[in-house]
């Protein structure tokens, strides 16, 4: 109950909230979240986010058979995803650390989309019950991948449009198979 409220609320919510009053396609959550008056709230954003996807795919994660592949690359995502929000973005004065901030929310985004194509496809495979379940889940993460490049393509840049869509977009997906009953998952 309060992962779905999280995600269906509490992340959607914060989230537009966060990018109110911006351009959704010429500036960015790290734009946004290097002004003095929302570091704080660029943070939280952050860590709500990792947490929730922390605890969502930890379950899924039970159904599969050794998945040290999966569970490192949301370690590694979500480690990523705390640097990203506590390296500062301000490229006139600390270039370095700009970068490494763009290099760490990159790399964050890519390893948890790895992240679930991996779980789905694995999940997928258990039985063929589950991977007829699971299509539209894996038509979703393609269809959220596609959708992603096409936000980039026309910004020309890594945008809040992109961004707050990305977040939106899987929190929901996790959402909906975290609450997936046990038993499609048997094997």
């Amino acid at each position: 109950m309060l992962l779905s409220c999280i995600a269906y609320a509490v992340i959607p919510v914060y989230t537009l909230l966060f990018v109110s009053g911006t351009n959704w396609f010429t500036s960015n959550l790290s734009v946004i979240g290097s002004l003095p008056t929302r570091r704080a709230a660029f943070f939280l954003l952050g860590v709500i986010i990792g947490l929730y996807y922390y605890e969502a795919l930890k379950k899924l994660l039970v159904y599969l058979p050794h998945p040290i592949l999966e569970h490192r690359l949301l370690v590694t995502a979500l480690l990523l995803l705390l640097l990203a929000v506590t390296t500062p973005y301000l490229p006139e004065s600390v270039p370095l650390q700009a970068f490494l901030h763009v290099v760490f929310a990159f790399v964050s985004s890519v390893l948890l989309a790895l992240c679930l194509y991996l779980i789905l496809w694995r999940l997928s495979a258990l039985s063929p019950d589950a991977r007829q379940f699971l299509r539209p889940f894996r038509l979703s993460m393609v269809a959220i991948t596609l959708v992603s490049g096409l936000l980039l393509i026309l910004a020309g840049i890594i945008s809040s449009a992109l961004e707050v869509f990305f977040i939106i977009a899987t929190t929901i997906l996790v959402q909906r198979l975290y609450v997936l009953p046990s038993c499609i998952f048997s094997r």
